[in-house]
């Protein structure tokens, strides 16, 4: 059932990247892990996935300590990161997509350069506005991204944002809407 699902969601990313002109290869999916056992992911990657998305460092940690048992299989961090929590996830992840504040970029980028890393971050803009949930305003996103930009260690690698929860997805086209002109202002800059 799992590959099924899989092989389902694929399906959807090449129909909706052939509707949209763009490239498949384009696109990358995160088996969304968070509070599943490991022997979850390890029928996910059996089907065929390798990247992991994480919410919680502490269910990083132990996840982590059996990655051995999925060859090339990586973790991201997808939810929200607290500065004092970046040393214990730093060397388990390829990504971070929850950076809403200079200060957090800073200690990923000194944590990367301890280990002689670099780490590769998403910011976290909060497009809707909700008072619930984290990520920077729109009109920060430019000076985040360019004082990120003169961190070593640090690889800014776009924008990400969470939706509101509405009944019908089309709803929520306007936010992503709004952030990808965020991100081609910034690149025309």
């Amino acid at each position: 059932m799992l590959k099924d699902n899989l092989s389902f969601v694929q399906e959807n990313i090449a129909k909706a990247c052939e509707r949209s002109g763009r490239d498949v290869s384009e696109v990358c999916l995160i088996a969304v892990s968070k509070t599943k056992p490991f022997e979850e992911l390890l029928a996910a990657y059996n089907a065929g996935e390798r990247i992991f998305g994480e919410n919680k460092v502490q269910e990083i940690c132990e996840k982590y300590e059996r990655i051995n048992e999925m060859p090339g299989a990586v973790f991201h961090m997808i939810g929200h990161l607290q500065t004092n929590k970046v040393r214990q996830v730093i060397d388990k992840v390829v990504m971070i997509h929850s950076v809403d504040s200079l200060h957090l970029a800073q200690v990923i980028d000194r944590e990367a350069a301890r280990i002689g890393s670099r780490m590769d971050i998403l910011i976290e803009v909060n497009v809707a506005g909700e008072e619930s949930k984290f990520g920077i305003a729109c009109d920060e996103v430019e000076n985040l991204v360019r004082e990120c930009s003169k961190l070593l260690n640090v690889h800014v690698c776009g924008l990400m944002t969470i939706a509101p929860f509405v009944t019908n997805s089309e709803e929520n086209r306007q936010y992503f809407k709004k952030l990808k002109k965020l991100c081609v202002d910034l690149k025309a800059k």
